[in-house]
């Protein structure tokens, strides 16, 4: 027969694996501008999101490598490993390639699809709180339907 305490244990451990997976919304944010990258996970973070941030896209790299992550807002141009090229590692990697891609960029230019990096959608800075979350639950949205090509 079962003790008390075994049983609380039992419920508590269910519990934690019920909280587990409703997690929020992992983003990983790359950003080199210290001051922007701040404000943006001020932003998400206020939104309900998990928000691991990064410098730049070696960092990003890393982060993502060791964390499950749902969604990348990276900046196209920033120290030791591009915007453009940490998303060209992740189309290229056997366990992150599914993760949508927003690329933030000073640039006008708007060819998201460039040299095999397959960006989910661009938005060019200076962004809003606002219409960055717009884009995360857009990009979320349509990772989560089905293709019907």
């Amino acid at each position: 027969m079962m003790s008390q305490e075994e049983i609380t244990l039992s419920d508590s451990n269910n519990v934690l694996s019920q909280a587990e997976s409703a997690r929020p919304t992992c983003v990983l944010l790359a950003e080199d501008d210290r001051a922007l990258r701040r404000f943006l996970e001020i932003v998400l973070k206020r939104a309900g999101y998990k928000v691991i941030p990064a410098a730049d896209g070696l960092e990003a790299m890393k982060i993502a490598l060791s964390n499950p992550i749902d969604v990348v807002v990276t900046d196209a141009m920033m120290p030791n490993l591009s915007g453009h090229e940490f998303c060209r590692f992740l189309r290229n990697s056997q366990t992150l390639f599914h993760v949508p891609v927003i690329l933030l960029s000073a640039l006008e230019r708007k060819e998201t699809n460039h040299d095999g990096e397959q960006v989910d959608a661009f938005l060019a800075k200076p962004v809003s709180g606002e219409s960055l979350i717009e884009c995360i639950e857009k990009v979320l949205e349509r990772k989560r339907k089905p293709h019907n090509d």
